[in-house]
């Protein structure tokens, strides 16, 4: 007896729990309802997906959309639209924004700003400062909260908790997995001094590997002494990798595509435009995160999507902020990496959805599974592109990647159902949605 669904997308090759095969998928009321050989069923939508393949949708864990209050950079919407016209489907976005997301009233002040107004599905991470601990229980709580988000180094104000007793209280204080900035403040203090004027180059002396591992090493035994569960943000040494290869039991850990694929050449190429924190460093860095990609240390991907516009990048170092747009190309940079044989396909699913799903107890995303939200990033391993800085769309209008040929490319964005970008055309209007968390559900 055949079926009808709302939508079929057809012949495509699927990248799920199953492996990699070729299945139809087809979906109702904006979830999977039917994965398999669909030929007799019947949809309202038929979408041919020969020759192109299906990822379950990724979800970039860590981006910058500096609204309210910084959105000459970016805002919500220019992010959101730059997400999805990379194939990213959802988003988990940061609290160092101005005000600061601290508070119930600035946190549910992003929900009703992003909701409808996003083009892809989002959640928000609470700032975890010396105020706010005694509300940090409820505050982790509230729907489409990602968990508490903790600068240890490199932030300002009161989003920085540099030291070990006030990183101790706010992890005793709460029960979900807390992600960390970790960068060791008190030594990024003591070696300023070795920034170089008009030198971005300097960068990673003045903030070295010492400074990170220092820092996750501190980390790591405030997290044991408290018995909960942190999540270390965009590891960039060698040695960081070796460390936390010991304590998977309480530490998660996140990889960017800019540490995989940059090294200290981007510093002649690029100038501040390599400038990040932590720092871009050289290539036996690269090849030890490298490792931990293969040998399964490294948990998750996230792009660390942090924009600045061209006239603040280009100030004199150190002048200039750190950060650089990287949501719009994780997935064809990573492709690239996946056609160039340094990760397989299945690991790259593993770690931009399988991962969040896993370690952040998300509800019904991160999978292609019967009764899970139906998103998809549709891709085609075998396009060649380059990407430009034209082709970006987020508000600040550049990329560390411009000019840069890579093979693998996003060819649709699928959100609950909803095709939202298809051959580099937006083709529904934004209405973005919390993301769901197991331990965050509300009575129904």
């Amino acid at each position: 007896m055949s079926r009808h669904f709302d939508t079929i997308f057809r012949g495509g090759t699927l990248v799920n729990h199953d492996g990699i095969g070729s299945a139809d998928i087809g979906i109702i009321k904006g979830r999977i309802a039917a994965i398999g050989s669909l030929l007799s069923d019947t949809a309202d939508n038929d979408v041919d997906c020969t020759g192109l393949t299906i990822l379950p949708g990724v979800i970039d864990t860590q981006v910058h959309f500096r609204e309210p209050g910084l959105d000459h950079k970016e805002d919500l919407q220019t992010g959101s639209l730059s997400a999805v016209m990379g194939g990213v489907t959802g988003v988990f976005e940061m609290p160092n924004t101005n005000p600061l997301t601290t508070t119930r009233e600035t946190f549910e002040d992003k929900i009703a700003r992003a909701t409808n107004r996003m083009h892809c599905d989002f959640a928000f991470y609470i700032g975890g400062t010396r105020e706010n601990i005694a509300q940090l229980p409820e505050l982790e709580r509230l729907p489409g909260c990602a968990g508490v988000k903790v600068f240890m180094g490199s932030s300002t104000g009161s989003l920085l908790v540099a030291d070990d007793d006030g990183v101790e209280a706010i992890l005793s204080a709460i029960s979900r997995r807390a992600a960390f900035h970790s960068e060791d403040e008190y030594r990024l203090e003591d070696r300023k001094n070795l920034r170089v004027e008009g030198d971005p180059s300097s960068h990673p002396v003045w903030r070295d590997p010492q400074a990170a591992l220092q820092c996750t090493e501190r980390l790591v035994r405030i997290a044991r002494k408290t018995g909960k569960r942190i999540h270390v943000l965009h590891i960039s040494t060698k040695e960081e990798i070796t460390f936390l290869a010991d304590h998977k039991d309480v530490a998660s850990v996140e990889v960017t595509p800019h540490h995989l694929t940059l090294d200290e050449t981007a510093y002649t190429r690029l100038g501040t435009y390599a400038q990040m924190n932590p720092p871009v460093r050289d290539a036996e860095h690269r090849e030890g995160i490298w490792q931990g990609v293969a040998n399964g240390v490294a948990d998750i991907l996230g792009s660390d999507h942090a924009p600045h516009t061209r006239e603040e990048k280009e100030k004199p170092y150190p002048s200039s902020p750190s950060g650089m747009t990287g949501v719009q190309t994780l997935v064809p940079i990573m492709l690239d990496h996946v056609n160039a044989g340094r990760l397989s396909l299945q690991r790259f699913v593993d770690m931009t959805s399988h991962g969040p799903n896993r370690l952040f107890n998300l509800a019904c995303k991160g999978r292609v599974a019967v009764g899970y939200d139906a998103d998809l990033t549709v891709v085609d391993m075998n396009r060649t592109e380059t990407i430009t800085n034209d082709w970006v769309a987020s508000k600040a209008g550049w990329t560390p990647y411009d000019g840069v040929s890579v093979k693998g490319w996003p060819v649709g964005t699928i959100i609950r159902g909803n095709t939202v970008m298809w051959e580099g055309e937006l083709l529904t209007p934004a209405q973005g949605q919390p993301i769901r968390f197991m331990e965050t559900l509300t009575p129904s």
